[in-house]
């Protein structure tokens, strides 16, 4: 087992790696730019290294930093939690170079899965269900205006270096196909560097569901059952929880078994989320793997009594996956507390907490890093916590998430708060019966 594990993050998901450390016996050291001085990840880590400045590119992006870092700490792992580095192949292979291991996939799995085109031949070769479209990328325009009449509008051109819903864009007929090619390469080339385009069924009223994984060194892999995401703005998950509203035992099983399949497939090891477009006949087709821990890992855990912050570490261990299937024992959901405005576009509102209370009692927990007194810098992700309940049954779930929203107070911010009460009361979302596009039709003009 590992003596001393480098975080290389920030925030919430650095806290939560330091707590499973410091249960497993491990010391840990907490990196951190001059606008986080004052974050609990740096107070409670065993060591903390300050390795630049507030822009990202300056400190948490920079990957010879880091590894100075762990080199004068003597550690000797790296767990980059999720964003950032995380699905870096070039920082896991400089970390292999360094004889530092990667608590994380290997560069070559980051690769396989991070091109969604080989992503989605990979998997279709395993027998994982994917959705009709181009085999790989698109030589031109031409050629997509083939496949979009094979397969039948409407169809969505994707950036295969894509994230965030950039690079997207949905087609309803071929006289829009030239303007929705081209827009979709521009804004590729300019979020991500590179203008590659592949094509897909647009898959109509879809559940966004996601399957997570473990997988060990030794080829074999687990599932944990699924997570529904599907509550999301502008293809930012908001709410997300388990077990999903329209997942029956035996769909989940035929999911889970083919996640499996596809972790398998390519050796992975360590947690992973296959993440699929469920429609409204229960089909459910490959969207993208993601080769790092989840933001909302929790809920899995609060249905499980999985720690998968410990089973990473393991497994980057050594470790062997048990070979179990976990399937959920009770329901949860998770709703990201952001510092933003939600009467107001969801503006960023960073600023000092002047006060905070946070909610608690049976089958409540707070993932956070905030406090009364501390300013939330601008320069980050405006993630401040994550509530997540859990409780016997989905209706208990929403009413007890409902009680521990209105407990949480957090005061000289805006916050998305007032967005998930209302939420909680919205008859569409209680019934289940909602797609990806909730939010399109959901009204924020009385927050």
């Amino acid at each position: 087992m590992f003596k001393k594990i480098l975080i290389a993050n920030r925030g919430e998901i650095a806290l939560r790696i330091i707590r499973t450390c410091k249960e497993m016996g491990i010391r840990t050291v907490s990196i951190y730019s001059t606008a986080d001085k004052e974050s609990l990840h740096v107070r409670f880590a065993d060591e903390a290294v300050c390795i630049g400045p507030p822009p990202s590119a300056e400190s948490y992006l920079s990957i010879p930093k880091i590894i100075a870092a762990a080199e004068i700490t003597n550690a000797d792992a790296i767990h980059p939690g999720y964003g950032f580095l995380a699905e870096n192949a070039e920082f896991s292979e400089v970390c292999e170079e360094y004889n530092i291991k990667f608590i994380g996939a290997s560069p070559d799995m980051i690769n396989q899965m991070g091109d969604k085109a080989t992503a989605k031949k990979t998997m279709k070769k395993a027998g994982v269900p994917t959705i009709p479209g181009s085999e790989g990328l698109l030589k031109d325009v031409k050629e997509g205006l083939q496949i979009a009449k094979k397969i039948k509008y409407p169809v969505i051109i994707k950036a295969t270096a894509g994230g965030g819903g950039k690079g997207m864009r949905i087609v309803n007929k071929a006289s829009e196909f030239q303007k929705a090619w081209d827009d979709a390469r521009k804004e590729s080339s300019s979020a991500f560097g590179d203008d590659g385009m592949y094509l897909e069924k647009f898959i109509e009223e879809p559940r966004h569901v996601e399957i997570q994984i473990v997988g060990d060194s030794k080829g074999n892999a687990c599932h944990l059952s699924e997570r529904d995401c599907s509550i999301q703005r502008r293809h930012q998950k908001l709410v997300e929880e388990t077990p999903s509203p329209i997942i029956t035992d035996k769909l989940r099983e035929k999911m889970g078994k083919a996640a499996v399949a596809g972790a398998e497939a390519i050796a992975y090891e360590g947690a992973g989320t296959v993440e699929f477009l469920v429609d409204k006949n229960g089909d459910f087709y490959f969207m993208e793997m993601n080769t790092r821990i989840q933001v909302e890992h929790p809920v899995t855990e609060e249905v499980t009594d999985y720690d998968l912050i410990k089973e990473q570490i393991k497994v980057a261990a050594g470790f062997e996956v048990s070979g179990e299937n976990y399937f959920p024992k009770m329901h949860a959901i998770e709703c990201r507390i952001n510092a933003e405005d939600p009467s107001n576009d969801f503006r960023p509102c960073p600023g000092k907490i002047t006060n905070l209370h946070l909610p608690g009692g049976h089958g409540v927990r707070v993932d956070s890093h905030v406090y009364s007194g501390y300013t939330i810098p601008p320069y980050y992700d405006s993630m401040i916590a994550k509530l997540i309940v859990s409780a016997p049954s989905r209706e208990e779930a929403l009413v007890r998430m409902k009680r521990a929203l209105q407990e949480f107070v957090i005061e000289g911010i805006k916050t998305t708060i007032p967005f998930h009460i209302k939420l909680m009361d919205d008859p569409t979302f209680k019934s289940g019966s909602f797609t990806t596009a909730f939010m399109d039709s959901f009204d924020l003009s009385d927050l």
